[in-house]
């Protein structure tokens, strides 16, 4: 049930408006690009790394299933950027094994991505330097190779919704954390927007998936690694995979897909979903629309359909920004920000993607023996708009916002972030309920800025990029500890209990960390009474 479709109607103020306007400008740019979260740690004291590329060496040559690979060292690091995992030539159909190559390749330098795509249907001009279909590599950091060191493997799927970014980015540079915590850290770059998600299956065969063929790229990275990650130092046996914003809402698909079953064991989930993104998938007839509209923009038929291997990159996108939001408007899709508005993604077939992730009494059975860990950023995306009004803040709300966030003004229930915390704690829940493998479920309320716990803010910490920060080591020691044991720990924490439907625990992750039972139920069914958390 969608928080925007329950919430009652209210008078906006034209401040509001003005506001609403320029966050969903933020968003999109935040989105896209991780421009957004570069700004802000410029503005406000934090650190992207600056990748500087190694030369490539003898000492960091390792073997694949492809065939020989050389990266560089930097500062004890094997790094190796750009590895095929497996191939595209073709658009919109299904991956294929990568081709073997002859001698030794050399992998310093990062691979191309996906073209990127436009978000909430809005068509645009995004930067297509380095891109390519055939976008289908990953980079690996780590402290050894072949020295069977049984490291635990973390894999990286980056955040821009299914439709932009890469794993290419300075922000999800691995160093840092398989240094400090001796993991081997993978990042993946995949098909996205109508690349990996125009559903062509009425077409024949050679599409069959279609509408899922990122998500076949996102397995066959997950296969390459189960077949090749051990000669980089890492346990095919101990694969979590881990991801934000879009990112997150790709473990989810994961975690839903058969196909996926059984080469990983724990997924992370931060700030990953919304009600129709990560909660739930496109439909398969919204999904056959989408297309449908797309093709008759460019004048292509069943009887021609080859031509759309060539139509050029600028039309494609042109046709596909216009029919998102037709078909989102057609099938009243709710938007993030209020209107309609279809987004790329998976979608549910009712067989390579059974069901949505979250199920009407439980979770997607393929998620079943994954261990959770999920949650979600106190004041994400307040700054557009998706947080409780001036009118909304009765002294019940006020009293309830105080006794759920004992360490935060009350002044700042205007700050708090109501788009991702609904749906991020209804799949904590649902996950919960299911009785499989446990879940353990956070809120970061860590404010180093003036923009609080917004949506990026904790990549840096996770990532051990704040050299010195506190938060820095609570993250990325927490988060490799999960990846080790199944159970997040930390010297800056106490014992990280796991949600259960009883208890309702949950790691406030802030200066002085704290574990809180159930704390904003009551804050959340006052705010949107009519929101089926269960």
């Amino acid at each position: 049930m969608s928080n925007s479709d329950n919430k009652p109607k209210k008078k906006w103020k034209l401040w509001q408006k003005i506001l609403l306007i320029i966050g969903i400008i933020v968003l999109v740019l935040g989105i896209a690009a991780g421009a957004a979260f570069l700004y802000f740690r410029r503005t406000f004291g934090g650190n992207a790394p600056t990748v500087t590329i190694g030369e490539a060496v003898d000492e960091a040559v390792v073997e694949t299933t492809g065939g020989l690979v050389r990266g560089y060292i930097s500062n004890g690091i094997y790094t190796y950027h750009g590895i095929p995992y497996a191939s595209a030539p073709e658009r919109f159909v299904a991956a294929q094994p990568v081709q073997k190559w002859d001698g030794v390749r050399d992998v310093a330098e990062f691979g191309p991505i996906s073209p990127q795509g436009s978000l909430l249907g809005m068509s645009g001009s995004a930067d297509q330097t380095g891109t390519d279909n055939d976008c289908l590599n990953l980079n690996i950091w780590t402290k050894g190779t072949s020295d069977n060191g049984k490291r635990p493997v973390m894999v990286w799927y980056h955040g821009g919704g299914f439709s932009t970014g890469s794993g290419n980015d300075a922000m999800y540079d691995g160093e840092a954390l398989a240094l400090s915590e001796d993991v081997v850290v993978v990042t993946v770059n995949h098909r996205l927007n109508l690349f990996g998600y125009m559903d062509l299956s009425s077409y024949g065969d050679k599409y069959a998936n279609g509408g899922n063929q990122g998500v076949t790229d996102m397995v066959a990275s997950l296969e390459w690694i189960r077949d090749n990650i051990e000669r980089f130092g890492g346990d095919p046996e101990n694969v979590t995979i881990f991801g934000q914003s879009g990112g997150g809402a790709k473990v989810l698909a994961l975690m839903t897909t058969p196909s996926a079953k059984g080469l990983f064991s724990k997924g992370i989930v931060q700030s990953g979903a919304t009600d129709t993104m990560g909660l739930t998938f496109a439909s398969k007839e919204a999904s056959l629309a989408l297309t449908e509209n797309i093709l008759s923009k460019l004048g292509i038929s069943e009887s021609n359909i080859e031509d759309i291997q060539t139509v050029s990159e600028a039309e494609l996108q042109e046709a596909a920004g216009t029919a998102l939001n037709e078909v989102g408007a057609q099938f009243e899709i709710p938007a993030p920000f209020g209107g309609y508005a279809m987004e790329w993604g998976p979608v549910v077939d009712g067989d390579y993607m059974p069901t949505n992730p979250v199920t009407e009494d439980g979770f997607a059975d393929a998620g079943k023996d994954v261990t959770l860990l999920i949650g979600s950023n106190l004041n994400e995306w307040a700054m557009a708009g998706a947080s409780p009004s001036d009118e909304d803040a009765t002294d019940e709300v006020k009293a309830a916002f105080e006794a759920a966030y004992p360490n935060e003004s009350v002044s700042e229930i205007t700050r708090f972030d109501t788009l991702l915390r609904y749906p991020l704690l209804k799949i904590t829940r649902h996950k919960a309920m299911q009785g499989g493998a446990g879940v353990y479920s956070y809120v970061y309320t860590y404010d180093d800025n003036p923009m609080g716990a917004y949506h990026t803010a904790e990549i840096q910490y996770v990532f051990n990029h704040a050299d010195g920060d506190a938060m820095s080591k609570t993250l990325s020691q927490a988060w490799a500890s999960f990846a080790r044991e199944g159970v997040p720990s930390s010297d800056n924490l106490p014992e990280w209990e796991s949600y259960t439907m009883e208890t309702g625990a949950e790691m406030i992750l802030d200066k002085e960390s704290y574990v809180s039972y159930n704390h904003d139920l009551e804050l959340l069914r006052l705010l949107n009474p009519g929101y089926d958390l269960d």
